[in-house]
């Protein structure tokens, strides 16, 4: 095999210098040493960060110890993390490789930031990328998704992507680079693990050069997609979008635009009210191309209108905190001042027991008022979804019995309980701030 070239050579590592993180496996093993020589030729100060996730027991703990005393041998300065992968995935609902993931990563940028290095370094490389593409193509993915994985990405550099695993394999023996083995890599429990270990072999055989050619296919997805994001970049200057609130594209916008950018331009604006792209699918794009009439419930609280001459997104506000309340007082909730009084002469009249619990919250799809739910009635009065998720609710003992615009609920009437007040909903607007 022809000697590799070290890709390392052509990286400036930046003024700060460079975190590689390393796990102890024979890639990052082999960054670090590349990384090393570049950091002592161009002055710049290299150091590893070593995250254990905890879950592979005494073996990750030697892992850890490897690495630290490979450092320490050579005066590498050597950071290290660990967390409870297992916990923070039940505790969130993550697979766990999305939380060991999340906090590895975590623990990197903070690392990072506190020691004050120009870039974090990771050790993917050609065939991490080649299997990338495969797992995306399983999946269904558009062109974003056959572009492996990208060189970089915000201080995450990857400069070892040109290269391939037997190639590391070649330079960690010709410069007998020690390493550990993750024991975990050898099952195929995971897909991933299953593409390495039968996909990717089966297509070697048919090519010994696949990993080379998809990793050159990456590179050309790479720039057309680069070259359709500037174009839909131009047409989301025509829409209007206020972050993780409101957004709104002009049906000739979308109407004139090919048929390639259209759904990128959907995706780009619901993105963006949103405040997330994950768990946007191309199913919820097709809905929102082809709305012709009434709304949509988007993922994240997103609501999307069609009007006659435009797609409208909304997203739900966040429901202010509940607010308990006393006859006498006022609560602010979100735009609302909400206020119990039993002298006054507005507001609506129902009766409470001496001793009831007062509360103001957001509505619930529970609720109802006289047998009929607070979104139909809502729905009736000509109350948008978006006006609905803010109005306040007062509630006795956990019921909703009284919501601005709409009737109060009967089993509370004047003459029901020992005490009569009238409930007082007054929406705060800037004229009526400004008194």
């Amino acid at each position: 095999m022809m000697r590799m070239t070290d890709p390392l050579t052509t990286v400036e590592l930046p003024e700060g210098g460079a975190l590689c993180a390393v796990s102890g496996g024979l890639d990052s093993m082999c960054l670090l040493e590349m990384t090393v020589r570049q950091g002592q030729k161009q002055g710049r100060r290299v150091a590893a960060a070593h995250f254990n996730h905890q879950l592979r027991g005494a073996e990750a703990d030697r892992d850890e110890a490897f690495v630290r005393d490979w450092c320490a041998a050579r005066e590498i300065p050597f950071f290290a993390g660990r967390g409870d992968v297992r916990a923070f995935a039940e505790k969130t609902g993550r697979t766990v490789e999305e939380a060991a993931r999340q906090l590895r990563y975590k623990f990197l940028e903070e690392t990072r930031r506190w020691e004050g290095f120009g870039c974090i370094l990771t050790a993917h490389h050609a065939d991490d990328s080649a299997e990338t593409m495969l797992l995306n193509l399983l999946r269904g993915t558009g062109l974003k998704g056959l572009t492996g994985i990208p060189e970089k990405r915000d201080c995450i550099l990857r400069p070892l992507l040109s290269v391939t695993r037997a190639e590391l394999a070649a330079y960690a023996a010709e410069h007998r680079i020690p390493f550990v083995e993750d024991s975990t890599n050898g099952t195929d429990d995971a897909a991933r693990n299953v593409l390495r270990h039968q996909v990717l072999p089966v297509l070697k055989k048919l090519n010994p050069r696949v990993v080379e050619n998809m990793s050159r296919t990456a590179s050309l997805l790479t720039a057309d997609e680069a070259a359709l994001d500037a174009a839909c970049r131009k047409l989301l200057a025509q829409c209007a979008v206020t972050l993780n609130v409101s957004g709104m594209i002009p049906l000739a916008v979308l109407q004139d635009a090919p048929e390639a950018l259209r759904g990128r331009l959907v995706l780009a604006v619901l993105a963006a009210v949103a405040g997330h792209e994950k768990d946007l699918t191309a199913a919820h794009i097709r809905a929102v191309l082809t709305l012709d009439r009434g709304q949509l419930s988007m993922p994240y609280g997103v609501t999307v209108l069609r009007e006659p001459a435009a797609l409208r997104f909304f997203k739900a506000a966040s429901a202010p905190a509940v607010q308990a309340v006393t006859v006498g007082e006022i609560v602010t909730f979100g735009q609302w001042q909400v206020s119990l009084a039993e002298s006054a002469s507005e507001g609506v009249l129902i009766s409470i027991s001496e001793t009831a619990d007062l509360t103001v919250t957001a509505w619930d799809s529970k609720d109802r008022l006289n047998g009929r739910t607070v979104k139909r009635l809502c729905g009736e009065r000509g109350i948008s979804p978006q006006e609905r998720d803010r109005l306040p609710v007062l509630r006795v003992n956990g019921i909703a019995v009284a919501v601005p615009g709409l009737p109060i609920q009967e089993n509370f009437a004047p003459d029901r309980y020992e005490r009569a007040v009238r409930v007082i909903f007054l929406k705060v607007t800037e004229e009526n701030n400004n008194e």
